[in-house]
C-alpha cells in the first residue's frame, strides 16, 4: 500500500507567533504516524516559480491517515494557531507504490 504525504510550502510573517504551532503539532502527527521527510532547509527553484520560503513533505502511512490527520479536530485547532503568523499552500497526496524505472 502507498505511504500518504502532506507537501507543504510555507512563508512564516511573524517567527515568533509561529513558535505556538511548531511546539504543538508534534503530538498530532504522532497519532497519526506522520514523519518530517523535509522541514525547511536550503533548497533552489530550478523549474517554475517558488512563491514560499519554506518546504515540508509529512509522509503517513496511506492516503486515508494523512486525510484524517489534516481534518482532524486537533490539527484544525493548529491551523487557527498557525493561520494569523503565515501563509500555506498545503496538499495531502496519494504516494506511489508501483513500478520504478530501470
Amino acid at each position: 500500500m502507498a505511504k500518504g504525504y502532506w507537501i507543504g510550502r510555507v512563508d512564516v510573517h511573524n517567527p515568533e507567533g509561529y513558535k505556538a504551532y511548531v511546539e504543538q503539532n508534534g503530538p498530532v502527527f504522532a497519532k497519526y504516524g506522520g514523519k518530517f521527510l523535509i522541514r525547511g532547509g536550503p533548497f533552489e527553484a530550478k523549474e517554475g516559480s517558488s512563491h514560499r520560503s519554506r518546504n515540508v513533505v509529512i509522509e503517513f502511512p496511506d492516503y486515508a491517515t494523512a486525510l484524517a490527520c489534516y481534518q482532524s479536530p486537533e490539527y484544525l485547532r493548529l491551523v487557527a494557531i498557525r493561520a494569523p503568523h503565515s501563509t500555506a499552500d498545503i496538499i495531502v497526496i496519494d504516494g506511489y507504490d508501483g513500478p520504478q524505472p530501470g
